[in-house]
């Protein structure tokens, strides 16, 4: 007792390849959804930083915050400008910083 369905593969191979391409189409709709779901894409956060040769005279830094995305590059020049002490931070052995924030009683 054969199926009607076996019968029709028989007499056409073609329909195995339509299943085939089917399964592939499948396989890369699944790949994609994986791809745009990446979680070590730095961009799907809200808000991110990206700094880039960090320390060096060509620095950039690359700040997205929600659909904003701004890029700044270093110019190798040392930066200045006014201030006042905030506080002490220390190395611990483990190599973990801690910082200590001063009394403001000014």
């Amino acid at each position: 007792m054969k199926l009607l369905l076996d019968e029709d593969e028989a007499l056409n191979p073609m329909l195995s390849v339509t299943n085939l391409v089917d399964v592939f189409l499948v396989v890369i709709a699944a790949l994609l959804i994986a791809i745009a779901q990446n979680p070590l894409n730095p961009f799907v956060a809200e808000n991110v930083t990206v700094i880039k040769n960090a320390g060096q005279a060509d620095m950039e830094m690359i700040i997205k915050k929600g659909e904003k995305i701004e890029h700044y590059k270093s110019n190798g020049e040392i930066g200045q400008g006014e201030g006042m002490r905030a506080g002490v931070a220390y190395r611990m052995k483990d190599g973990t910083m801690i910082y200590v924030p001063e009394n403001e009683k000014e």
